[in-house]
């Protein structure tokens, strides 16, 4: 079910009109769909309970979602709980439904709060949406008793008000306190004012490293080269079959061409990168981790 463009307000009143189902028949239709998959049935229930589902969603609009995402919402998790509803467990339907919509609704809403992820544990949804409210209703209190509550106070009562960690109440009240900003909106009024993307910091090499690491990487292949000149010709094809390629040889394969064994190709090898060891100890020590 999908709900497009500005909320229909015809969608309610269809809703309004549809048959309310006694106990009975809404137990039928539920072990119908239950045992039977008849999509009849489930049809029936999910269109005799749109109202409920409508008249939850609307209880979130002050979150800024629009209506048609929230009733959609809604409905998906009337679905949800008709497919997971158990008859045999002697509750009304629509009793069953209410946790699944509003769990639906109450998912949605912290999806599209922020761009940052607001939170998903049980104790951050319900600081979502109820810390206001609590917080409120804390204030009047002490109002009345003629109290006046620091910050501190305030969310350590919260805390054990939700039942949440003290450190979930300064998150939650942090990113509830603000909205989303976009990094082009410029720092000040002014024409010419920086945008904040340019505080950002760059996180790639700046221009001196760059030339650093230039430097180092052209002395090191200078190094290696010098070394491999230590080698004879079939100690240099070993090596770089072996090491310098993107996709390095086996000893087998090597040993076929050459016509040695696997042990001997390795006995070479082995030699060779004594042979550059001693030629690299002499420019540098700094290299020997090449050749681990």
């Amino acid at each position: 079910m999908a709900f497009d463009g500005r909320y229909d307000q015809s969608l309610s009143r269809t809703a309004m009109k549809a048959e309310l189902l006694d106990a009975e028949t809404e137990l039928k239709l539920a072990y119908a769909w239950r045992d039977q998959r008849d999509e009849q049935a489930l049809h029936r229930l999910i269109t005799a309970y749109m109202r409920l589902a409508i008249s939850m969603a609307s209880k979130f609009k002050r979150y800024g979602a629009p209506m048609n995402d929230l009733i959609q919402e809604a409905s998906l998790g009337l679905m949800k709980a008709a497919d997971k509803f158990d008859p045999d467990r002697g509750v009304r339907f629509s009793t069953y439904a209410v946790w699944w919509i509003k769990a639906s609704i109450q998912d949605h809403v912290m999806r599209n709060w922020s761009m940052v992820r607001t939170g998903s544990t049980s104790s951050q949804k319900s600081l979502f949406f109820n810390l206001r409210r609590v917080q409120a209703r804390l204030e009047r209190e002490a109002q009345a008793r003629g109290e006046v509550l620091d910050r501190h106070e305030m969310r350590q009562n919260i805390a054990t008000e939700v039942g949440v960690p003290l450190h979930d109440v300064e998150m939650m009240e942090g990113r509830l306190s603000g909205s989303d900003f976009s990094l082009n909106a410029t720092q000040s009024a002014e024409d010419e004012g920086r945008e904040w993307i340019d505080a950002l910091e760059d996180e790639g090499d700046q221009a001196a490293e760059t030339v650093e690491n230039s430097h180092d990487t052209d002395t090191l292949r200078q190094w290696l080269l010098t070394a491999l000149t230590s080698l004879n010709d079939r100690e240099q094809f070993i090596v770089r079959e072996r090491k310098l390629r993107d996709d390095p040889r086996t000893l087998e394969s090597l040993g076929g061409e050459l016509g040695l064994s696997k042990e001997r190709v390795r006995q070479l090898e082995a030699a060779a990168f004594g042979k550059m060891r001693k030629s690299l100890e002499g420019q540098s020590k700094e290299v020997h981790h090449f050749l681990l």
